[in-house]
């Protein structure tokens, strides 16, 4: 499946880019798959992505849960959590 990446504030920071055009196994389904198959890069990926980190995602900029369907050719975006002041 092709999808388009999209990485924000310090997850852009740590794994030094912005996005990434990739295709996925067949295995990846979804946000939770994605996230894992990402994570098993290696480092910066695992550092970053990996673990209990909490991480939100979007889908098509719509904010989704870890067990959201990929669709093909979709937008996900990731960001870290967000605290307000």
């Amino acid at each position: 499946m092709k999808l388009e990446l999209k990485f924000f504030a310090s997850l852009r920071e740590g794994l030094g880019l912005s996005s990434e055009s990739i295709t996925t196994p067949a295995e990846v389904k979804t946000i939770a798959d994605l996230r894992s198959h990402l994570a098993r890069r290696g480092n910066p990926w695992g550092e970053v992505l990996g673990g209990s980190k909490v991480i939100r995602c979007a889908l098509n900029h719509e904010m989704v849960s870890d067990s959201t369907l990929l669709v093909e050719g979709a937008e996900v975006a990731f960001f870290p959590p967000v605290t307000g002041g």
